[in-house]
């Protein structure tokens, strides 16, 4: 029989919040001390994904799934450059890893990206706090740390800056542009359009979702200008996912607002959605505690249909559900909230009825998640390149459905687990 080497016991370690709560657990990744806002997320599996979205920049993220680790990390599905939580809170963490693709562990990949953790805690305890609270200010200490007097860290935790009002997307975009090839992505055709979009935080599988239908991706910098989408004619202009507070993103919003008057085709996603909303003058405002997971229903007012989504958001647009207005910035002509949260009603999605534009506020790249929303990217393609398409509202049929076709292209697993 073989035998495995014993695995010694974890330094202690406390999660502290900012109204005084403290969670007692042990070291997991690396040691010390971490501070960001404590939210949680529902997901299943996809662990690895979500510790990649930079959306989750100077955010401590609390697993609501118990078991995280059991299929390690692979060099597949990173969907950025680097790990971006802030911390990582988790109640049973996989001793060893089991899967075919793995090729490191979950504790040696945070400790090695010095993201520090907390293990052997009631997640789900955490959570329901969270939800009854909302998210709030935290910080986890491990080791030497941990030994520290309670009223010092708690004083450190409500110290900490708030993501209300925080301007992250310039510190988690690309510095210098390039490009993601269709042919790169199994496509063997002509290319079909040319697309500006713009890196907020964007996730990996973004662009290649485009380059699959053929569009070839010009990924540029936060702080781009319009001048420099023009220098590359694009046929189309997208607004990514994205960290922070909308309200800070006065660059993009004025930069969108050049896009929407020159009536280049649009669309945006997650932060891309509340920069849509700020351009068309309507306001956003903090979540209790957000969207966060691989399973939040979503209606489609155009079609009747429910989707299942990926979302990952703080912020929400405050537009009225369920009538077309006037934007506020009445030069854009009238909109209406496409889809809606099943959940508590949170606008999901906008359609510009008198330009070529729409958004969605959660993630159809699907990377970790469901693909039920796999036919925005066609809808895009669409209102790109279809002689007769003049608005958002006119790419919406109800025939629209996922491709059965559209199918994970990394690791061989069509569901990204």
């Amino acid at each position: 029989m073989t035998q495995h080497p014993a695995i010694a016991p974890a330094p202690p370690a406390l999660l502290v919040l900012e109204d005084g709560t403290v969670h007692r657990g042990s070291a997991y990744g690396a040691q010390g001390s971490r501070l960001g806002e404590a939210v949680f997320a529902t997901g299943m599996t996809g662990y690895q994904e979500t510790l990649t979205d930079p959306s989750y920049a100077r955010q401590i993220v609390v697993q609501t799934a118990p078991h995280i680790g059991n299929t390690g990390i692979n060099d597949e599905d990173a969907e950025s450059r680097r790990i971006w939580v802030s911390g990582y809170v988790v109640r049973d963490a996989a001793r060893r890893p089991s899967n075919w693709r793995s090729r490191r562990t979950l504790d040696q990949e945070l400790a090695d990206q010095d993201i520090v953790g907390i293990k052997d805690v009631d997640t789900r305890a955490i959570t329901r706090h969270l939800r009854s609270a909302g998210a709030m200010k935290a910080g986890i200490f491990s080791a030497e740390q941990a030994q520290r007097p309670l009223a010092e860290l708690i004083a450190e935790v409500k110290a900490q800056p708030s993501m209300a009002g925080a301007r992250l997307a310039e510190e988690v975009s690309t510095d210098t542009a390039y490009v993601i090839e269709p042919h790169e992505h199994g496509w063997s055709g002509e290319i079909v359009a040319e697309v500006a979009a713009i890196d907020l935080g964007i996730k990996t599988m973004t662009p290649v979702r485009m380059a699959e239908r053929g569009l070839r991706v010009h990924v540029l910098p936060a702080a781009s200008s319009f001048a420099e989408i023009e220098a590359l004619a694009p046929d189309g202009v997208f607004l990514s996912n994205g960290p922070g507070d909308p309200a800070t993103a006065a660059n993009q919003i004025g930069l969108l607002r050049e896009v929407l008057a020159a009536r280049t085709p649009f669309f945006g996603i997650c932060f891309g959605n509340q920069i849509l909303g700020r351009a068309l003058g309507f306001g956003t405002y903090k979540l209790p505690f957000g969207h966060r997971g691989i399973n939040q229903p979503v209606m489609d007012h155009a079609t009747g249909k429910v989707e299942i989504t990926s979302q990952n958001h703080g912020f929400a647009v405050d537009a009225p559900v369920g009538e077309v207005v006037t934007a506020p910035q009445e030069r854009f002509g009238r909109v209406e909230v496409s889809h809606s949260s099943l959940n508590d009603g949170v606008v999901e999605g906008l359609r510009c009825l008198d330009l070529p534009a729409f958004s969605v506020q959660y993630h159809p790249e699907a990377a970790a998640g469901p693909h039920d929303s796999a036919y925005l990217f066609d809808r895009f393609v669409e209102l790109m390149t279809d002689s007769r398409t003049r608005t958002g509202a006119d790419t919406v049929t109800t025939g629209d459905t996922a491709p059965t076709n559209d199918t994970e292209t990394r690791g061989g697993n069509p569901l990204n687990a």
